[in-house]
C-alpha cells in the first residue's frame, strides 16, 4: 500500500498522542518496594549439645558464623551478586580449621584429605561442581569456575585438578588442609571401630544460600565429607539437585546431612520443586493467598512446611541432616531434624543472627 504524505502525518500525530498519554517507563516507581537481600548459611548439622562443647569454644564456632555471615551479607548490601555472596562466605568458612571444607577436611581411611563443592546460579540454573580434589585451597572457586566455563558441570579427581591449574586457581599442598583434630578423629575411627557418625558428631559441611536486591537466587555447598570413606565416596553437597540446587521461579537450598539419604531424596531439588508448584496453585492446604490476586506467596510458613516435609522424608529413611533456604520473597529459613546446626541469617530486614543448638529461638 502506497502511504501518501497525508496518510504518513496522520500516523505520526497519532503515534505522538498515544506516547502522550502512556506513563513513562522506568525501571521502579515511588510506590514500588524497597529491593530486598536475604542471605543463610550453615557449617554443619548434628548432634551438636552445650554439655558436650565449653563456653569459649562455643563462643569461637559462633564468632565465625558471624564473621562469615557479616562477609555475605556486605557484599548484598552493597548490591552485590548473590553468587558473589555466597563464594565469600563459604571461602571465609572452607579457610576456618574449624570446619569440614578446605582447610580442617576430615581424613579419608587412606589419609588423605577429599574436597568437594558445587555452586549454583538461580539466574538460568548454570552449575559447577567438582569431586575428590586434594589441592585446590578453595574447592567452591574451582566449582564457580567450571560453572563460569560452561562446556560441563560435575569435574572430578585428576581432571578436577587439572581444570584448576588451567585457570590459574591457588593450590595448597597436603599440610594446609590436614589438622590435628580431624587426623584424631580417623585413628578413633579405626581403633575403635565406630562410624564416621560417631568421631564426628556433626556432618561437616559447610553452605550458603543468597537472594540479591536484583532477585537473583544463588547456591553453593563445600565438604571435606565423613571421616574414613572409602572408594572415592562422594556424598550429596557437590550433587546438583541433592546437596545444592538454584531456581529464580523457587528457592536456592544448601544441605548438610547424611549425603546417601539426600541423595536419594534429591531434597535439594525437591525443595524447590515442590515451592515452585506451590508458587503455581492456589490449593489452601499448601499455602497463603495474596490479597490482590489470589497468586501464591512463598511465605516464610510455607518455605518452613515444605523444607520440614522433605527433611521427613529423609529421616523415615533413616538419614538425618538439615538445610538452609532461601525465597524470592526474602524468606531465610533453616529445618534440621538433629539436635543442632551450625547456622546464621541476614536480611535487609534487619536480621542478623547466628546459633548452633537446636533449642536455640529462630
Amino acid at each position: 500500500m502506497t502511504r501518501t504524505p497525508a496518510r504518513i502525518a496522520a500516523s505520526l500525530t497519532a503515534l505522538l498522542a498515544f506516547c502522550a498519554l502512556s506513563p513513562p517507563l522506568v525501571a521502579q516507581d515511588a510506590s514500588s518496594p524497597e529491593p530486598r537481600w536475604s542471605l543463610a548459611i550453615h557449617g554443619g548439622a548434628g548432634t551438636l549439645t552445650r554439655d558436650a562443647m565449653t563456653p569459649e569454644r562455643e563462643a569461637e564456632y559462633e564468632a565465625a558464623l558471624q564473621a562469615a555471615l557479616d562477609a555475605g551479607a556486605q557484599v548484598l548490601r552493597n548490591g552485590g551478586a548473590a553468587m558473589d555472596a555466597v563464594e565469600a562466605v563459604i571461602v571465609r568458612l572452607e579457610d576456618d580449621p574449624k570446619f569440614n571444607a578446605g582447610r580442617g577436611a576430615v581424613f579419608t581411611w587412606d589419609g588423605r584429605n577429599e574436597l568437594d563443592a558445587a555452586v549454583m546460579d538461580g539466574r538460568d540454573r548454570s552449575a559447577g561442581a567438582v569431586t575428590g580434589v586434594t589441592s585446590v585451597k578453595n574447592p567452591i572457586r574451582l566449582a564457580r569456575e567450571v560453572m563460569a566455563d560452561g562446556r560441563h558441570v560435575f569435574l572430578s579427581g585428576a581432571g578436577a585438578e587439572q581444570f584448576a591449574r588451567d585457570h590459574a586457581l591457588e593450590t595448597a599442598g597436603p599440610e594446609w588442609f590436614a589438622t590435628d583434630a580431624r587426623r584424631e578423629a580417623l585413628e578413633r575411627m579405626k581403633a575403635e571401630q565406630v562410624s564416621a557418625l560417631d568421631v564426628d558428631r556433626k556432618f561437616g559441611t559447610v553452605g550458603a544460600v543468597a537472594l540479591d536486591m536484583a532477585g537473583n537466587l544463588a547456591a553453593g555447598t563445600s565438604t571435606g565429607g565423613m571421616t574414613g570413606k572409602r572408594w572415592g565416596r562422594i556424598g550429596d553437597a557437590p550433587v546438583i539437585g541433592a546437596g545444592t540446587y538454584a531456581d529464580n521461579r523457587s528457592c536456592a537450598v544448601s544441605a548438610t546431612g547424611w549425603g546417601e539419604y539426600f541423595i536419594r531424596v534429591g531434597v535439594a531439588q525437591e525443595i524447590c520443586t515442590r515451592l515452585r508448584l506451590s508458587s503455581e496453585t492456589s490449593l489452601e492446604d499448601l499455602a497463603d493467598e495474596s490479597e490482590t490476586g489470589g497468586d501464591v506467596q512463598l511465605t516464610d510458613a510455607l518455605v518452613q512446611r515444605v523444607s520440614d516435609a522433605v527433611l521427613d522424608e529423609v529421616a523415615d529413611l533413616g538419614g538425618d541432616g538439615g538445610v538452609i533456604v532461601v525465597a524470592p520473597s526474602g524468606a531465610a529459613i533453616y529445618s534440621f531434624n538433629t539436635s543442632g546446626m551450625y547456622r546464621g541469617r541476614a536480611t535487609s530486614e534487619g536480621i542478623s543472627e547466628v546459633a548452633i543448638f537446636g533449642e536455640e529461638t529462630e
